[in-house]
């Protein structure tokens, strides 16, 4: 099995927005957002895979010295093979990846977050510096496009988190700031045994307008003149501002509800967003 079809098989197994936000891009791009999306995969998986939080350190280390083999070396891992040519190609920056790696260490050192600011960190972690790698291998000619790129990336990753409410706390984890429960009056007792009240609800209306207006920042960040390079993410956009949709039009029942798109949902909302341009 080469490198690449070794990412291609990760991102279809993964069910993910991004097998068909990304399938309609040009072959060398494509192979590249691919294998980023493995990569993410990986290290991700590093974290709900492994239950003793040394090796789950341990494998993360591992992976800082496969960055390093990409960059300056011959890297051993199918993932780190096929980001080597991408990463020359679409001169992709190293600490990016240094801080995906960093948020996955998060994963392991924390399931509560105080405030924010502190999640913000956590987000800006495992899905803005993803948003910055992306808008490089799509092709981003200006520096505007990192802000857009890292809003983007906040969107996603508070939309992922209003999903997973109800998933995360099974896991002991709460990832709704803290200081933003007490002052909805929900107590992480609340969370913990998925009980819903007008309380949650309304915290969970505030998260989401938190999330739009993260979607309206990374929008208008973005020139007019990068808009058709950075399609893909605007097509994953599309696919992630429904998902939000549809969890607000089920009255925000993620402590007992999982809430997905289905793969021809999405794939119609790809084609859809990849029309309109």
């Amino acid at each position: 099995m080469t490198p690449d079809q070794y990412c291609q098989d990760k991102a279809a197994a993964s069910g993910s927005s991004f097998y068909h936000s990304f399938r309609f891009l040009p072959l060398e791009r494509r192979r590249a957002i691919t294998a980023l999306y493995a990569f993410c995969r990986e290290v991700d998986d590093v974290v709900d895979e492994c239950r003793d939080p040394l090796v789950a350190q341990a494998k993360l280390q591992w992976w800082r010295g496969e960055i390093d083999a990409v960059f300056r070396g011959q890297p051993q891992h199918p993932v780190s093979r096929a980001l080597q040519p991408a990463v020359q190609a679409f001169g992709l920056g190293e600490q990016p990846f240094r801080e995906i790696i960093a948020g996955m260490e998060m994963d392991l050192a924390h399931n509560r977050y105080p405030d924010f600011a502190a999640l913000d960190r956590y987000c800006y972690r495992v899905a803005g510096a993803v948003g910055e790698l992306a808008a490089a291998i799509f092709g981003r000619a200006t520096p505007a496009v990192l802000d857009y790129a890292r809003a983007l990336g906040l969107a996603f990753q508070l939309t992922n988190i209003l999903r997973d409410v109800g998933e995360d706390a099974r896991r002991g984890r709460i990832y709704l700031p803290l200081d933003e429960l007490a002052r909805f009056g929900v107590a992480e007792a609340d969370i913990l045994g998925s009980r819903e009240s007008d309380a949650f609800r309304a915290l969970m209306a505030f998260q989401a307008q938190r999330a739009k207006d993260a979607y309206a920042r990374a929008f208008a960040a973005l020139p007019k003149e990068e808009r058709r390079a950075q399609l893909p993410g605007l097509v994953m956009a599309a696919t992630y501002q429904a998902l939000l949709r549809e969890i607000e039009g089920d009255g925000f029942r993620v402590l007992t509800h999982r809430i997905s798109l289905g793969p021809g949902y999405k794939l119609w909302l790809a084609l859809k967003a990849w029309i309109k341009g």
